[in-house]
Formats: structure tokens, C-alpha cells, sequence
């Protein structure tokens, strides 16, 4: 099934700016309350919203904080957590956004309720550290499928999201190298993109190493239904490229190699498709016991499991950096390298990304797989890539970035006052 593009994602934003200029009029009619935050997600319940949500839940029990799900799915997550939650596109969903003082995203607007937010504190969060060129950085964001206007409609649509992103009042960065990437994509001045740590991330920091790879373990077998045993656990984790299928997807002949590594290495390969990815990986995945598909209806937040995972793969995800944390091996597999490079952008050449170790093949991932496991010297090149990344990437790896996020937004709210 297609995934979410952004040709997609503008025309139904063009189709939908009569709602906008309503929601706009009533933000004017309709008081905030000082004490009311409203909270989303674009993957659903987590990532940093759900850290945010818990932490000031846990520190200021005045405050009426309310999730706005995007489904019925989400209601019952919300629910199990002991969550408070409407669906964000309920008439109730709208009053509340509408009334919030405090709106927390971490993908759009849209997280929540875009049409009540005029004059809401918004705090994005976002959702990774940007390697791909984003927002205004990259021309994909404008992308529209009505040729014949395409110029004129890509300049609206560029105003149009430069106009939104004035109102986010802050954005927490996970170092100054991030910031200034979301800086530019925002076209946000240097004072709201505040280098806080992502409090994503916390989850990767706090605590005893060897607890959070035991909680992460059970979150995951207990998602895939299956049991673990000792095996070690190799994640693939593939890029969103808007709406095109993932090329790195598997051959018969290199499923059929994939698994027999597999058993002879007493190993398991968990496939991790982005949420709004394209890709078949049934073959592989009927075809062997060891090769699961984890897919966000099953574990909405990749973070909090990344500790389970011996090995990640990717491509150009930022995944990658997340994983930094954890210290642990990094390869990568990217047969489109040139033409995605060169169609998308990154915001440092992709050989830096990688350590100059990408391979095309997934042969040429198995035999990397081999050479870590036989070559002590190249196993300790590859984690010390992984230290670079998270030195390079990351400025906090106290497990406190979501205190700090919070006491920024505190001290800005009295500043307001």
C-alpha cells in the first residue's frame, strides 16, 4: 500500500484552507486557559510528547493535560497508560485545542488539531536529527501533483509553511549541530531552537545499561509475540523516501542467505519498515523463523527498543544517530545512494554518515556481519563510528533532556505572563 508523500500531504492542505481561516476566526473568540496543554503525535502515543506528557504530569498536578489521538488505536493505548485522550479530529478535540494554552507536537501541526492552535505556545519537538534536507531546506517538501500549476502552487505552499512555522515558540535540539539544521528548516530565529536534548532520547540514557536492554527485550518480544531466547536481535530500520519503495528490499536468493546467517549465528533480523515506508518483505519473512516484521501498529515508538538490538542496519535513517547512544554496531545499506543524494540532499556528505562502509547488497551486508564478527580490529572501527556519531550528534547523555525542555517551557510561559 502507498505510503503518506508529500504531493498527497499539500493537496489536502490546499483543499482544507477554508478550516484554517475558520479555525483561525474562532482562536480569536475562544480563551486559552493557562492550565489546559493539549499533546500529540504523528506515530501515535510516544516519542517525545509521551515523555514531555509524563514528566509535567509528574511535576505540576494543576495542569489538565489531554491527548489528541489520531484513532481509535491510539484512544485504547492512551487508555492502558492512564492517559486522558479525544480523538484530535472530534468536536471536542477542536475545543480543546482551542483552548490550550500549551500544544506539543513532535511531526505538524497536524499532531494535534491544526485548525485550533492560532495563538496556542507550541513546542515541537520533532521526531530525529535531521541527516536528509527537511522542511523549507528541501524542495520535496513543496511537492504537488498538479503539474500545470506546480510553480505557483509550490511558492503558496512555501509561504504557507514558512507563515506556520512562526508560531512554534520552542524547539528543543539534541546539539548545536541539530539546531542549526532545524534552524534553517524552520526558518526559526536562534533563540527558539534551544539545545535541551530530545527527550526522546531519555529512554536510551537513564538507569543501569543492563536494565534498559532487559526492559527493552521484553517490550520487544512481547510486541512481535515470540519468544527471544539468547539470540542476538539485528534491527533493520530503512528510510522514508516519499512514497517510493524501498530498493534495498531483498532478493529471493538473498532471503534465502539471510536466514541461513541467521541460524548459523543463532541470530534474529527484525524488520522495521518506516511507518509511511513502501516495501514487501512478506518472502523473507514467510520463508524463515527468524526474520520478524515489527511494524508501527505493533510498536508505534522505535526508541525505547533500541537498546534490545545487538546490530542496527539503515540506510540513511536517522535512526542512526538514536542508535549512536547505545554504542552498539552501525552498517549500512544504500544501493540508491547517488540518485537519493542527489534528489533529496543531506546535510553532510553521506560517506560521514556512514564511515565510508555502505554497502548495496545485502551480500555485502552479510559479509560485513562475518568480517565484525571475525575481525577484531574492523569491529572496532565500526563502534567507534558509533561513539563519533553520538559525539558529533548529541550534547546531553544525562537521561535529563526532558526536565530541561520543561523548565525552558516553564520559564518562557512566566515570561509571557
Amino acid at each position: 500500500m502507498p505510503g503518506f508523500s508529500f504531493a498527497t500531504g499539500n493537496a489536502k492542505k490546499l483543499a482544507a484552507l477554508p478550516l484554517y481561516a475558520l479555525g483561525a476566526a474562532a482562536s480569536v473568540l475562544v480563551p486559552r486557559a493557562d492550565d489546559q496543554w493539549v499533546f500529540g503525535c504523528g506515530s501515535g502515543i510516544g516519542e517525545g510528547s509521551l515523555a514531555l506528557f509524563r514528566y509535567a504530569r509528574q511535576t505540576d498536578a494543576g495542569l489538565r493535560l489531554t491527548w489528541l489521538a489520531r484513532d481509535d488505536r491510539d484512544l485504547a493505548t492512551a487508555t492502558a497508560l492512564g492517559i486522558p485522550a479525544v480523538l484530535k479530529s472530534s468536536r471536542r478535540g477542536l475545543w480543546l485545542a482551542l483552548r490550550a494554552r500549551v500544544a506539543v507536537v513532535t511531526h505538524g501541526f497536524g499532531d494535534v488539531n491544526r485548525y485550533g492552535l492560532r495563538g496556542a505556545v507550541i513546542v515541537q519537538l520533532w521526531h530525529g536529527i535531521p541527516l536528509k534536507l527537511i522542511q523549507l531546506d528541501s524542495a520535496a517538501t513543496t511537492r504537488i501533483s498538479v503539474p500545470l500549476l506546480s510553480a505557483q502552487v509550490r511558492g503558496l505552499l512555501r509561504r504557507f509553511y514558512r507563515g506556520g512555522y512562526r508560531a512554534i515558540a520552542l524547539m528543543p535540539a539534541a546539539s548545536e549541530l541539530a539546531a542549526s539544521r532545524l534552524r534553517t528548516a524552520f526558518a526559526l530565529p536562534a533563540d527558539r531552537v534551544v539545545v535541551t536534548g530530545d527527550p526522546r532520547d531519555d529512554v536510551l540514557s537513564s538507569g543501569d545499561p543492563r536494565e534498559r536492554a532487559q526492559t527493552a527485550r521484553a517490550v520487544l518480544a512481547a510486541a512481535l509475540e515470540v519468544e527471544l531466547g539468547n539470540s542476538r536481535v539485528l534491527l533493520y530500520a530503512p528510510t522514508w523516501r516519499d512514497g517510493e519503495a524501498d530498493p534495498a528490499v531483498p532478493t529471493e536468493a538473498e532471503w534465502l542467505r539471510i536466514d541461513a546467517w541467521l541460524h548459523e549465528n543463532d541470530a534474529v533480523l527484525i524488520v522495521r519498515p518506516h511507518p509511511n515506508g513502501v516495501g514487501d518483505y512478506a518472502a523473507g519473512i514467510a520463508g524463515s523463523s527468524r526474520i520478524h516484521l515489527l511494524s508501527s501498529s505493533r510498536q508505534s515508538d522505535l526508541t525505547p527498543i533500541l537498546s534490545a538490538m545487538h546490530l542496527l542496519i539503515t540506510d540513511y535513517s536517522s535512526v542512526a544517530f538514536d542508535y549512536s547512544l547505545t554504542g552498539r554496531p552501525i552498517l549500512f545499506i544504500a544501493p540508491d545512494e547517488e540518485r537519493y543524494t542527489g534528489s533529496r540532499g543531506l546535510y553532510e556528505p553521506y560517506r560521514e554518515f556512514s564511515g565510508g562502509r555502505e554497502v548495496r547488497t545485502w551480500t555485502g551486508i552479510l559479509d560485513q556481519l562475518t568480517l565484525y564478527d571475525t575481525n577484531a580490529q574492523w569491529a572496532v572501527s565500526v563502534r567507534a563510528h558509533s561513539a563519533a556519531l553520538e559525539a558529533r550528534h548529541f550534547a546531553f547523555r544525562d537521561g535529563r533532556n526532558t526536565e530541561r525542555v520543561y523548565f525552558e517551557l516553564t520559564r518562557r510561559l512566566k515570561a509571557l505572563q
